[in-house]
């Protein structure tokens, strides 16, 4: 199976609540596909 995303890194900026709980499902899905996730949290997220 091909992984779309294998050797891309995908920089995730989360803002916020909503995005903050959301994170991990997007994170999980683009590992899924081969991505290595490189989270950036604004204040408002932690």
């Amino acid at each position: 199976m091909s992984k779309r995303l294998a050797g891309r890194l995908v920089v995730l900026g989360i803002t916020g609540s909503i995005a903050a709980y959301k994170s991990p499902e997007i994170v999980r899905a683009l590992r899924a596909e081969g991505a290595d996730v490189q989270a950036l949290l604004t204040p408002a997220a932690t």
